[in-house]
């Protein structure tokens, strides 16, 4: 897997293109989540983001999972409580957003957040865009200012194609003043435990070699010449 922050430049699409884009996007669709163009030129549709999150998030201890009353009325059950934990999300967990073209990469990840009730900084997620080409699986980190809908619309909705990935922000841009003293521990113990298993991995890997070289040697003194 390779990360490739190369930005591509594309010269902003006419209404008249844009409508012809959407009927094309339509034309393929086969799980009728389909683009709709508005009158003002906007438009609406459905992104899917897999989520590969290595490491736990902190949400509000002992909360219930939002019901559809919760999310009708926009009630926040992260500021119900002030006891936080930490938790990590499932490997590979996909979620289904319905965004407009003017939503932007940093309102979507502060949307998923959200809605798994995530209390962490956004700074410390990024969104990627993953694409496949010569046999590689190819990542580049979205800008905050980017618009995912718009990028959907341009690839189609083959998600082979592309499409988009939470991750940590591990390039740099993280600001470790934002996370707390039991988090900063939390990392050390994750980093911690890695270490010790790629040493094993290691070891165990050699250890195998050695034996294999040992019966090689043993096998050859018993063959004449």
């Amino acid at each position: 897997q390779n990360v490739t922050q190369t930005e591509e430049k594309t010269e902003p699409l006419t209404v008249q293109e844009i409508k012809q884009k959407i009927e094309k996007y339509n034309a393929k669709v086969t799980n009728c989540l389909l683009m709709k163009l508005n009158d003002d030129g906007t438009y609406t549709g459905f992104i899917k983001v897999h989520l590969k999150l290595r490491r736990p998030v902190t949400v509000p201890a002992g909360i219930r999972p939002q019901s559809i009353y919760d999310a009708l009325k926009e009630v926040n059950l992260a500021d119900m409580t002030d006891k936080r934990t930490s938790f990590y999300l499932p490997l590979d967990a996909i979620k289904q957003l319905h965004i407009s073209s003017t939503t932007t990469v940093s309102e979507v990840i502060q949307g998923l957040l959200k809605k798994f009730m995530v209390v962490d900084n956004p700074q410390k997620f990024a969104l990627f865009k993953e694409m496949r080409k010569d046999g590689q699986v190819l990542f580049q980190k979205l800008p905050l200012t980017e618009y995912p809908l718009y990028l959907r619309l341009l690839a189609g909705p083959d998600t082979d194609v592309l499409s988009f990935v939470l991750k940590e922000n591990e390039t740099g841009e993280v600001e470790w003043d934002a996370f707390s003293i039991p988090e900063l521990q939390n990392f050390l113990m994750i980093l911690d435990r890695e270490e010790k298993d790629k040493i094993q991995q290691v070891q165990r890997k050699y250890e195998k070699f050695k034996q294999r070289l040992q019966q090689t040697l043993k096998e050859a003194r018993g063959k004449p010449g």
